[in-house]
Parts: C-alpha cells; sequence; structure tokens
C-alpha cells in the first residue's frame, strides 16, 4: 500500500510538472524589459518568450507577435525551444508508460506485475531526465539576462529582468525531478520483498534451534 501511495503522489506531482512546464514553454513572459535610467517608456513592458513577444501598455492594451523566422533568432533561443519541446514530449511519454505500470491501474493486467514494475521505474527515470533537461535552458536564460543587466557595455534599452515564466520553470523542474523520484522509489524490482525473506530466515532459525534443542534432549535421556 505505500509503494502504491508513493506511485500515485509520483505521478500527480509529475503530471503537474508537465502542465506548467506547458504553460511555461508557451507564455511570452521568460524576459522582461528591465526600468535602468531614464532612457525607456515605463508606460510600456516588453516581454519577450520562445515563440513570441509582447508589448504590455498601462491602459491594459497587450499587443503580441510571434517570430517571423527560427532560423532568424539566437542559436541559444533556438536551443531552448528544442530542449524544452524535448523535455515536454520525454513527460508525455513517461507519463503513458507510469499510469500503465501503476499498481492501481490494470491495463497490463494483474498477473503482469513484473512488467508493470518495469515500466514504473522507467516513466520515473525519465521524468527525472525531463526535469534536468528543463532546468537546462531556464538557468541558462536566467544567466544570460543577470550577465547582460550588469554589463556595462549592454545599452540600457537592451537590458532585461527575469520574468515571471523562470521562477515557474523551476518549480516546474523541481515537480518533474520530485515526482519522478517517487514514481522510481514506489516500484520496487520485481522479486524483492524484503519482509517476507527476513521472516522465513527467522522461521528457519527458530527450527533449526527446535531441532537441536530436542537432538540434545535426546542424548541426555540415552
Amino acid at each position: 500500500m505505500a509503494s502504491t501511495g508513493l506511485q500515485l503522489m509520483g505521478l500527480v506531482l509529475a503530471l503537474l510538472g508537465w502542465v506548467c512546464g506547458a504553460l511555461v514553454c508557451a507564455a511570452p513572459l521568460w524576459r522582461v524589459s528591465a526600468f535602468v535610467g531614464g532612457e525607456l517608456v515605463i508606460a510600456q513592458v516588453l516581454w519577450e518568450g520562445l515563440w513570441m513577444n509582447c508589448l504590455s501598455q498601462t491602459t491594459g492594451h497587450i499587443q503580441c507577435k510571434t517570430y517571423d523566422s527560427t532560423l532568424a533568432l539566437p542559436r541559444s533561443a533556438q536551443w531552448a525551444r528544442s530542449v524544452t519541446v524535448l523535455s515536454l514530449l520525454l513527460c508525455a511519454l513517461a507519463i503513458i508508460l507510469g499510469v500503465t505500470g501503476a499498481k492501481c491501474t490494470h491495463c497490463m493486467g494483474d498477473g503482469n506485475q513484473g512488467s508493470k514494475t518495469r515500466l514504473s521505474r522507467i516513466a520515473g527515470v525519465l521524468f527525472i531526465v525531463a526535469g534536468i533537461a528543463y532546468l537546462m535552458p531556464i538557468c541558462w536564460t536566467a544567466y544570460a539576462i543577470i550577465r547582460d543587466f550588469y554589463d556595462p557595455n549592454v545599452a540600457a534599452p537592451l537590458k532585461r529582468e527575469l520574468g515571471p515564466a523562470l521562477y515557474l520553470g523551476w518549480g516546474t523542474s523541481v515537480l518533474l525531478l520530485v515526482g519522478g523520484a517517487l514514481l522510481h522509489v514506489g516500484s520496487p524490482e520485481p522479486g524483492v520483498r524484503a519482509q517476507p525473506v527476513y521472516g522465513a530466515a527467522t522461521k528457519d532459525i527458530s527450527q533449526a534451534g527446535t531441532a537441536g534443542e530436542v537432538k540434545t534432549q535426546e542424548k541426555s535421556f540415552v
């Protein structure tokens, strides 16, 4: 029962991380224009994401536009796109394997517990790999923003601040890592049962001790 609870908790956390990861990937809030000096128009805020940028005004009007060309983007942005999408695809595959291999489901029948356990363990590893992969573009983008912000050679209008999507991306990576770890731990290897083995060993020892006492008593009578 404890392992089933760990599996369910891991699947729920990983599924929540997958949904949040999709939102972060689509949100244009990775980079936010920084108000450095008096060169920027404070009435407008520029948002930049992986797929589009938006211009927000104090009047509440927001204009968004997708990037015209993927090849025209910097290589770091192309790399972030590829890794993020790959991580989400790994999560989708891990969810399918995790639901199929969960003890509370009957996708493969009740007689294939060994195969279901292996699928659950593979799903846990895939979630961990996806969490690490998702964390890489988030950290690299944050590093680039902080580096350019404190670089005196970068003009003030080109400086950016950390957007809300980056903070949500860090939380997404934590959910994927923790969910994958719980799913992996909650799926013990097939055939490994610690308590029955110890119980059988104790029983054998007690039986051997009883047999020894009987033999001792027989010798004393002789």
